[in-house]
Order: C-alpha cells, then structure tokens, then sequence
C-alpha cells in the first residue's frame, strides 16, 4: 500500500470495519468475534494485491476510527522519506497496542509481528530499535518487572524430575532421511539422568514409556517439573501422575531458567555425544540408541563439579532410602492410556478402528477403558469398584457358538 493514496488505504481500512461501525453487525457477535473473523477473510487492498490482516490490527483501526475519524485511517505522512525510517507514531501505537494486549510478550515476537502485519519491513527498523522501544514502554507501563532469580538445588533424590524433549541427530533408514528426538528426565538433586531414550516422534507415548522405565529402575518422584509443551500438558499426563501419587509443576511461559538444570544438560549432551558422531556408522534407531545409552551411563558413573566432585548416580544412591519403589504389577496397571467409548448394542467398542469384545451388561453404556500404548492389554474400569476387567479382540466366529444369556424382565401389573 505503499504507492497507493491516503484516502484509499483509509477507504480499504475502513471496508474492514464498516460493518461494526455501521451497526450492521448481528447484535450477538462481541467486537472481538468481529475481529477474529474479518481476520479469516482475503481482502483485495488498493494495490490490486490478495491480503489478509491479523485481527490485533483490525482493532487497532477501529479504536483508531473512533477516537479521530475516517481521517484517522489515513496513513501519517513521513518526514523521513527515502530516508533510514523512525518509528513512526502509527508503529508506536501498533506495538503499544500489541503489549497492552499481551504483556508478556517478547521483543522479538513484537518485531516479527510488524513484519508479518507488513507495518514494517526488515529494512525499515532492527530488532534492537524495537527491543529498545518494547522495553522503554514496559518500563512507563511497569510491565517489566523483573522476578528475582536464584539457584536452587532440591535436598533430597526424587523430590524432582526435571523432564524436556530435544532433537537428535538425523539418521537415515532404509535410505531416508529421518529426525530423532531424544526426551529425557533428569533428578533435580543429583542430576542423575533416571530415564531417557531416542525416538522417530516426539509424543506423549513415547513420554510415558520413559517416565515408565526411569520409575521401575529408580522408584517414583514426588513431583515432576516440565514447560508447557503438548505433550506434558495433557490430560493423559494429569492422570498418570495422579495414578502414581506424583504432582506435576509447570514452568511459567518465557522463563527456559525454570528448567535450567535439563536444558544445560541437553547442552552437554550435544556438545559431546552428538558432536561426535558419525552419522554413516549408524544404520538403524536402536544402534544410536545403544550409543546413547552408552554415553548416559558415562555422564552417570563420572565426576560432577556441583556436586563436589561425586558422579552423578553416586549422589543417587547414597540417598537409596528416598527411593518409593513401586511393584512390576502396579507399575503395569498404573502406566496405561485411559478413554471413554460407548459400546454398542451387539457388546463392541472400538479402539484405533479395532474392534473389540465386552460384557454383555455393558450394550449401549459409555465405559471407561485403560490400555498398553501397543493395545496388548486393554481394560474396562469398573465404575463402583475401580476394578480392571481384562477385554480382548472381537472373535465372530467363536461368538457364533456361544450360547445366549437370556435377560428376564419383571413383568409390571
């Protein structure tokens, strides 16, 4: 919109947010549906060009409109054209208004946002202009508080897991290339490495079968630290610490030094068993995985500067009284995905599009069922008792010679 006239762009603004301003808009739509939804749609802008606007600007416009007016929607002349461009008065307002309406919001995303909303271009203003403005109106709005940090370490083994994914090395496979992902859980106190391995995808299965092994091996935490990713944030995770007696504390958003001790550790991690690497020595995931594991069981048994000059899985295990063991049966029952399906009225739920058998008493009733991420083992929950029933594959022909139960109804005078 560059070339285009004042009056034009304000008469293109202004097309997005007439139907608000006119009151033609359904009275049960809020300003900010408004918004959202004029956001979704491609407009045709003074130049001839497809666009679309991000919902934050189209607000901005109307706030804009009414406090002055069409004449408010035209573009402010520049003073410095040609020239190395300021900031402006209108990109002051856009990035006030993005951090009034989200505080926490980080310079580098403000700047990213200009440029994908096409205020400004890479050539019109750095980041360190817009870091300097991001910061100079947090310090005017007292959005910049600073929460005082210290290092803290936790007194005993297994009072915290710290836990996080990274990527690995790529490996090719049967001539393809592939990412790995290596997710880990570290002891806060010793910074023993309980539980790791390398996957083909980062997610919570592959999650829970670390957590899984790590537990079995060095008995259960009290609480498990971990950002905000998908895969901790589930529901799957709240239930499977809560089966185990365990908390989860997640990290507040934009602080990586809540879970500073897993975060140096994965640098350490690539810094020396990834740099090492040859890449064509490696054929399969469960080769990297052994040298993975052969590593981890090095950084384990060797000296640590933090912990005066004691390996890792020594600090471990001089504190073994701290370690809750749980038993191989409930660790079985306690490590299974959990989810809600109705069975039909021939005694059938599905799981994955798999068809599977139940007890008759269950025909037309939602259920609850636990299962092994492999479906090898897979339970109705009994909802008076709690009690696991084991079910398996639906078999037709064997259901053909089985003999019928025969429900018998009271007859009511």
């Amino acid at each position: 919109m560059d070339n285009s006239k004042p009056e034009d762009t304000a008469l293109f603004r202004y097309g997005i947010i007439a139907p608000l301003v006119s009151g033609t808009v359904d009275k049960d739509i809020s300003n900010r549906q408004f918004f959202m939804e004029a956001s979704e749609k491609i407009y045709e802008d003074p130049q001839g060009k497809a666009v679309k606007v991000s919902w934050y600007t189209i607000a901005r416009w109307y706030d804009i409109y009414r406090k002055e007016g069409f004449d408010g929607l035209k573009p402010k002349e520049r003073s410095d054209k040609a020239k190395h461009r300021k900031a402006d008065e209108d990109i002051l307002k856009q990035i006030n208004y993005l951090i009034s309406e989200y505080p926490r919001l980080p310079a580098t995303l403000v700047y990213q946002k200009l440029q994908d909303n096409g205020t400004i271009t890479a050539d019109d203003l750095s980041l360190s202009t817009i870091t300097r403005i991001v910061s100079r109106i947090k310090k005017s709005n007292g959005t910049d508080v600073i929460k005082e940090m210290r290092r803290y370490e936790r007194e005993h083994i297994n009072e915290v897991w710290c836990g996080d994914s990274s990527h690995g090395p790529y490996i090719k496979i049967d001539g393809k290339k592939h990412q790995t992902f290596i997710i880990a859980l570290i002891d806060d106190a010793s910074r023993y490495v309980v539980g790791i391995d390398i996957f083909l995808n980062d997610n919570f299965v592959n999650l829970m079968s670390v957590i899984k092994s790590a537990v079995r091996r060095n008995g259960k935490p009290k609480v498990f630290n971990f950002d905000n990713g998908s895969n901790y944030k589930c529901k799957q995770m709240t239930l499977l610490a809560a089966r185990m007696g365990s908390t989860i504390s997640y990290c507040s958003p934009y602080t990586p030094t809540a879970k500073a001790k897993i975060e140096r550790w994965f640098r350490t991690l690539k810094d020396h068993w990834m740099s090492s690497l040859n890449m064509n020595d490696y054929k399969t995931l469960q080769e990297l995985r052994r040298s993975l594991f052969a590593y981890v069981q090095q950084y384990n048994h060797s000296p640590h500067k933090s912990l005066d000059g004691k390996s890792p899985q020594d600090r471990f295990f001089n504190e073994s009284s701290s370690i809750i063991r749980i038993d191989d049966d409930t660790i079985e029952k306690t490590f299974l995905l959990e989810i809600e399906r109705r069975v039909s009225k021939d005694n059938v739920v599905m799981i994955d599009q798999i068809e599977y058998d139940v007890d008759y008493h269950y025909a037309g009733q939602r259920i609850l069922l636990r299962y092994s991420p492999d479906l090898s083992k897979i339970y109705v929950v009994d909802k008076d008792t709690g009690e696991l029933k084991e079910i398996h594959l639906l078999d037709k022909k064997a259901n053909s010679k089985v003999k019928r139960t025969k429900v018998k109804y009271t007859e009511v005078h």
